[in-house]
């Protein structure tokens, strides 16, 4: 309706086709702050999560195994998940660092 009235007061073609065009810029922000800026902020800090994996460190994989770091490769990390159990899991498969529960050594 407002771009009606744009075009009905001698606004022009240009006002119109600016006036078309807001709800979309609006819908792409709405889309931006509520799915893409939080998304890259998790992605971010689970890549500084895996860039700080050490020796020591008890973790949880992916596939729900917890164990606790025994080396680190660039693209790897042992993990002993039993007595003389080590297991090589991709630094991606990590999901995250679990705090409070300390492996019987």
């Amino acid at each position: 309706m407002n771009a009606i009235a744009l075009f009905q007061s001698g606004g022009g073609a240009a006002a119109v086709a600016v006036a078309n065009f807001l709800p979309i810029v609006a819908i792409g922000l709405v889309f931006y702050f509520l799915v893409i800026a939080p998304a890259n902020k998790q992605r971010k800090k689970q890549q500084e999560m895996l860039s700080t994996l050490k020796k020591g460190d008890r973790v949880l994989t992916t596939g729900g195994i917890y164990g606790t770091i025994q080396g680190v490769e660039p693209d790897a990390v042992y993990l002993k998940i039993a007595e003389n159990t080590k297991v090589k899991v991709a630094r991606s498969a990590i999901s995250n660092i679990v705090s409070g529960e300390s492996e019987a050594q």
